[in-house]
C-alpha cells in the first residue's frame, strides 16, 4: 500500500501512558498469578452510581421501549433539560452562562482532544507535566507547542511569562491531574487578564472541581471577570459522579467569544454537528439526576469517600517527610520519588516489592520525572491496605 499517513503520528510516545501501566501489570501478574494487586494508578472510581442516577436512567431506558416515548438520534449539542440542569449547577457558583453556550459531549477527553479540530495553527502552550490528551492531540496536528514548567518552585501551577507568544492557546488544568494542585482566585486572574491582553485562548480543565472543598479555590473559570472573553471551559461527570461508564461530560464555550470575525460557538456547533451524534437519552437523563439537589447530594457522599482515602494517604506522605501536592481538593497525590529514582524505574520497584499500581510521573511530561501519582480512587480497605505496604518500601 502507498496512500499518504499523518507524519505527525510518528511524534507520539510508541505506546499511551494508560497503556503501558496496563501492559506492564498484565506482565507481571502473567508471572506471578496468585499476587494481589492494589491499583491506585487510573484515575477509575470503585462506588456504584447514586440513587438518583440509577432511578432516572431505569426510567428513560423504559421510556425507550415505547412507542409513544422512544426517542431516536439525540440532539448533536445535548437535550435542553440536561443543558439547564448545568446552567443551575454553575449558579451555585454565581455563574450565569447563556443556554447555547452549553455542549453536551461524551466525557472531557474527546472534547479535549477534539477542540483542536476549529482552530488554525496557533502556539500552544501546555503546562509539563500534566494530562497527555493536551499534548498529544496537538502532535497529531502537527502543531507548535510550548511547555510552561510546573516544579516544585511554582507548586506545579504555572503563571503566564512576558516572552510568551501573542494569539497562543493555552492549556489549564485546576484541580491539575496529575499533581492535584489548584489555581486561586488571584492566580487565575492573572491568566484571564494575560490571555485577554495578548490576544489568547484558554482551554480549561475542570474535570475534577467537584472535589474543591475551600472557598478560595474557584470552582469555574468563569467566575473571574473577563474569562468569558477568553475561555473555553470542559468538564465531566466521570469523577464528579461515577460516570466513567456511561461517558458523559459537557464543553462551555461562551457567545462573547470570537476570533477574526467567526463565533468560536460556532464553529464547534458546526463540528458537532458533523463528526457527533450526540450522547443517549437515558444518559443524559442519569447526569440530569446527577445535578439534582439530591444527586448532588449523593454525589458529595461518594467524594467524601474518596478524600478520606487521600486523608490516609497525605498521612503517609507526612509521616515519611516526603515532598507531595495534592490530598487536599484534589484525588490525586503526587510525590517525589524516594532517593532519588526515576518514575518508571519506582513504578518497577513499587509493582514488584509492595505489589501497588501507580502512574510514574514521566508519563505526563518530561517534567514529572523523578515524580509520581496515586489516586484515591479505590476502596478504603484497599486503600488502607497499600498504606501498610507503602509504609515498608519507602
Amino acid at each position: 500500500m502507498n496512500i499518504k499517513l499523518n507524519s505527525n503520528f510518528d511524534q507520539l510516545s510508541e505506546n499511551y501512558l494508560f497503556s503501558e501501566i496496563n501492559k506492564r501489570v498484565a506482565k507481571y501478574k502473567e508471572y506471578n498469578p496468585n499476587r494481589d494487586i492494589i491499583k491506585l494508578g487510573i484515575g477509575d472510581v470503585t462506588l456504584p452510581l447514586g440513587k438518583n442516577v440509577i432511578e432516572a436512567l431505569i426510567n428513560a431506558s423504559c421510556e425507550m421501549g415505547k412507542k409513544e416515548t422512544f426517542r431516536g438520534y439525540p440532539p448533536e449539542y445535548g437535550y435542553n433539560f440536561l443543558k439547564e440542569a448545568i446552567l443551575k449547577y454553575y449558579k451555585r457558583f454565581h455563574v450565569d452562562l447563556d443556554l447555547n453556550s452549553v455542549f453536551i459531549s461524551d466525557g472531557a477527553k474527546s472534547d479535549l482532544g477534539n477542540i483542536v479540530d476549529i482552530f488554525g495553527d496557533n502556539p500552544i502552550y501546555i503546562p509539563n507535566p500534566v494530562y497527555p490528551v493536551y499534548l498529544d492531540s496537538n502532535r497529531m496536528s502537527g502543531r507548535e507547542i510550548y511547555y510552561m514548567v510546573g516544579s516544585e518552585n511554582n507548586n506545579f501551577l504555572p503563571l503566564p511569562k512576558d516572552n510568551m507568544k501573542e494569539s497562543s492557546i493555552i492549556y489549564l488544568c485546576s484541580p491539575n491531574n496529575p499533581t492535584g494542585s489548584l489555581y486561586n482566585q488571584e492566580e487565575l486572574k492573572k491568566w484571564v487578564d494575560f490571555a485577554n491582553k495578548n490576544g489568547s485562548l484558554i482551554i480549561y480543565d475542570s474535570a475534577y472541581e467537584a472535589f474543591i472543598d475551600d472557598d478560595k479555590y474557584p470552582h469555574s473559570i468563569y467566575e473571574i471577570n473577563g474569562a468569558k472573553d477568553c475561555a473555553i471551559e470542559i468538564c465531566s461527570f466521570s469523577k464528579q459522579a461515577g460516570f466513567t461508564g456511561l461517558r458523559c461530560g459537557w464543553t462551555i464555550i461562551p457567545i462573547e467569544l470570537e476570533s477574526e470575525n467567526h463565533k468560536i460557538n460556532k464553529l464547534w456547533e458546526r463540528r458537532q454537528a458533523t463528526k457527533f451524534n450526540g450522547v443517549s437519552y437515558p444518559v443524559q437523563r442519569a447526569a440530569e439526576a446527577a445535578l439534582s439537589d439530591e444527586g448532588i447530594l449523593e454525589c458529595k457522599n461518594n467524594i467524601n469517600y474518596y478524600m478520606e482515602n487521600a486523608k490516609l494517604l497525605s498521612n503517609l506522605f507526612d509521616e515519611k517527610g516526603i515532598y507531595y501536592t495534592g490530598g487536599k481538593n484534589s484525588p490525586y497525590i503526587w510525590f517525589k520519588c524516594p532517593n532519588g529514582m526515576k518514575s518508571w524505574d519506582f513504578f518497577d520497584y513499587l509493582l514488584e516489592n509492595a505489589n501497588v499500581v501507580g502512574t510514574p510521573g514521566a508519563g505526563f511530561g518530561t517534567f514529572g520525572e523523578g515524580y509520581f501519582r496515586i489516586t484515591s480512587f479505590n476502596t478504603h480497605e484497599k486503600t488502607k491496605e497499600a498504606i501498610e505496604r507503602l509504609k515498608k518500601v519507602l
